[in-house]
């Protein structure tokens, strides 16, 4: 059961590393809710400078349904259903608390050059 939980956490971590989002995404998951439009909204505050170029909350729905499958995520529910928003699980908290060093490591020219031409040439 510990290697399930080991892998689990280290498929979170990778998803979290690679995603656009920045900390303070996280920050603000772990207090409250936020919605897509929200996040393209507030984009310069929300999303790493390599992402600035995304210009659809549709881009932005697509990486949080990326962290929901890999459990980093989950859609909030209210009296209706679930909605628009997302919240972050207990094991997005984990990772987030356990590693800090996640979002300090700088991205190669290289690395931002191919995540800029992967998003480019995704189908929309």
């Amino acid at each position: 059961m510990l290697l399930i939980d080991q892998k689990i956490l280290r498929r979170a971590k990778k998803g979290i590393r690679n995603c656009p989002f920045n900390l303070m995404l996280f920050q603000s998951l772990q207090k409250g809710s936020l919605s897509a439009q929200n996040v393209f909204v507030n984009k310069t505050k929300y999303l790493n400078e390599e992402f600035m170029f995304i210009n659809s909350s549709l881009f932005i729905e697509n990486e949080f349904l990326k962290l929901i499958k890999i459990g980093v995520l989950r859609r909030e529910v209210d009296g209706q259903g679930l909605t628009s928003k997302v919240r972050i699980t207990p094991i997005g908290r984990q990772v987030i608390e356990r590693s800090t060093d996640l979002f300090s490591k700088q991205t190669s020219q290289i690395k931002k050059l191919i995540t800029c031409l992967k998003y480019q040439l995704s189908p929309r």
